[in-house]
């Protein structure tokens, strides 16, 4: 399913996972009993994590009600992520601030980017110590892994979209 979905042959994907056509074989037959090295390979070439690609097979489509996401508080600030199963390395999340409403982002690995936009009212972000009005539909780019604060600059609710690039952690 998951090299179906990405429009790869089996030869394709056994060359990108630098194993032969034969073992991918197995491996999607369910007759191999492949070793660690070569389910990382296997995982890498999909770019998926390896607990993803022993899972069972997901369905194409499935529905996630609002009140199903993770929704929690900051102050007068709503933030509810927007999905629903991880993905190493990103984070999308729907920010909801109350009149006056403020938070302070916490600084993220180093290299993580980090990008702001706006769907209703302005939304005042403060990062490296300057200040950017960000209004519907504007969207600010910006290094994650500084420290950065969010305040409703507008009279009424203020709703925004975060999305975060996480860069891996060094060594």
């Amino acid at each position: 399913q998951l090299r179906d979905a990405r429009g790869l042959s089996q030869q394709q994907v056994a060359t990108l996972a630098g194993v032969p056509r034969a073992t991918w074989t197995n491996l999607e037959s369910g007759g191999a009993n492949p070793t660690l090295a070569v389910l990382t390979k296997a995982a890498a070439a999909l770019r998926v994590s390896i607990e993803e690609l022993l899972a069972a097979p997901r369905a194409t489509c499935r529905l996630f009600k609002a009140d199903t996401l993770r929704t929690r508080g900051r102050g007068r600030v709503q933030v509810r992520d927007l999905l629903p199963d991880p993905l190493p390395g990103l984070q999308l999340e729907r920010l909801r601030f109350a009149p006056g409403a403020r938070f302070t982002g916490t600084p993220h690995t180093r290299g993580t980017r980090e990008y702001l936009t706006c769907e209703r009212g302005r939304i005042a972000l403060t990062v490296e110590g300057e200040t950017y009005t960000v209004e519907a539909g504007d969207v600010l780019a910006f290094r994650g892994d500084q420290p950065h604060a969010y305040r409703n600059a507008g009279d009424g609710e203020a709703v925004g979209f975060s999305v975060l690039v996480v860069a891996p952690a060094g060594p």
